[in-house]
């Protein structure tokens, strides 16, 4: 069973961000010290070029736009680009960013890419028959203008009332001007009932299967050990050879 979505939204978000071209022979080291993170912008038309950002502009416009959101770049002194992150360096002590790249897209065309899924609500299915929620897309694929491209795409999963209610990418709503790139049939979320899992029984053991066992153990022991010496020769008036030597019994009377 198919539930149809109809609370989700996709909203166009556009941040600005202020930037100023630099010389590539500037000390970096002297650029961070002082609050500013160097960074660079390039596209299919625009040849790569260094440029500096405030850090704390950078560190906010990142955390509300991500790498899927579009940024317009205003450079003193230029016409404004619209761009998104492309890549991030940061230090790996502090986590603070050391260096960010824009990529410009061409004015005009439309951009591919992949926008955060935010699940929004409570699942009927969920909250009053115990069922188990299931969250398969966290990115949905859609191509749009860069004005037109969403911050992210919330997911309302009310709509999952039963067990096997599904939510599927051709059932969110794209506003104008945004068309969906993943499957049509991909599954974003759903909900199933949860399997019971029967406790694994241990046997009794027979304890007098194994009381047997071992009396025949020892039975079979008993089978290998040689038996007692026979008793001293001792005292029974026979004389026992030495080992090596001859033993003289008396001499032969010498005939007369």
């Amino acid at each position: 069973m198919v539930a149809f979505l109809e609370n989700s939204r996709i909203m166009p978000f556009m941040i600005l961000l202020k930037a100023k071209k630099r010389e590539p022979k500037v000390s970096l080291a002297k650029m961070r010290k002082s609050g500013e993170l160097p960074a660079v912008f390039y596209g299919k038309k625009e040849k790569t070029t260094s440029i500096s950002v405030a850090l704390k502009d950078f560190v906010k416009v990142w955390e509300e736009a991500g790498e899927s959101s579009v940024v317009s770049l205003k450079i003193e002194g230029s016409e404004d680009l619209e761009a998104l992150i492309q890549d991030v360096d940061s230090d790996p002590v502090r986590s603070t960013p050391r260096h960010a790249d824009f990529y410009v897209f061409e004015k005009g065309k439309k951009l591919q890419i992949k926008t955060p899924i935010e699940f929004t609500g409570v699942s009927p299915a969920v909250k009053d028959l115990g069922a188990v929620l299931l969250k398969v897309l966290h990115e949905l694929s859609i191509e749009a203008l860069p004005k037109d491209l969403p911050k992210k795409i919330e997911v309302d999963i009310s709509t999952l009332k039963n067990f096997g209610d599904t939510i599927v990418a051709k059932d969110l709503k794209l506003p104008a001007g945004v068309s969906l790139e993943e499957n049509p049939e991909e599954v974003v979320a759903s909900v199933f009932e949860p399997k019971e899992e029967k406790e694994e029984e241990i046997p009794t053991p027979d304890l007098s299967a194994i009381e047997v066992e071992k009396k025949g153990k020892e039975a079979k022991e008993g089978e290998g050990v040689e038996p007692a010496a026979a008793p001293s020769e001792q005292g029974s008036g026979v004389a026992k050879p030495a080992a090596g030597k001859e033993t003289k019994v008396g001499k032969e009377p010498k005939g007369k």
